[in-house]
């Protein structure tokens, strides 16, 4: 399967490695497509260089150590083509992930909740967790 992960997936299984989101990350790693889109990895690279400063090199280890299919998010986007979401920030998220084929997107952010929508799957990493 193709999973597509948003950028609070990654910074939870960087940052707190022995957690339930660290072990669907791994399992994910281990058995599908993992997608990681262009905007994902800038949001992270933000996220870090803010809050997390003196994290940054574990940020770019993390990317160079794991097998992961980057998707390029379009510069322009139409709101009209897509589900409406509450904060258009996540747009670019919901557009990626669509737009990549992925069958599954796996997100802790709550504004994903009451998408609907046919392909990819919604999904939290504790829902996901019990999956598997």
């Amino acid at each position: 399967m193709r999973v597509f992960v948003d950028t609070n997936i990654i910074i939870s299984a960087i940052l707190f490695p022995n957690t339930k989101v660290a072990k669907v990350f791994s399992h994910l790693i281990e058995k599908h497509t993992v997608i990681i889109a262009s905007y994902i990895k800038d949001e992270c690279k933000e996220v870090f260089e803010k809050k997390f400063p003196l994290k940054k090199e574990q940020l770019n280890i993390f990317f160079d150590g794991i097998r992961f299919e980057e998707f390029k998010t379009p510069e322009k986007i139409d709101e009209k083509k897509y589900p409406e979401i509450r904060d258009i920030k996540d747009l670019p998220v919901l557009v990626s992930a669509i737009l990549s084929d992925s069958d599954i997107l796996i997100t802790g952010d709550k504004d994903f909740e009451d998408i609907k929508i046919d392909k990819p799957l919604i999904f939290t990493p504790a829902a996901y967790f019990e999956l598997i």
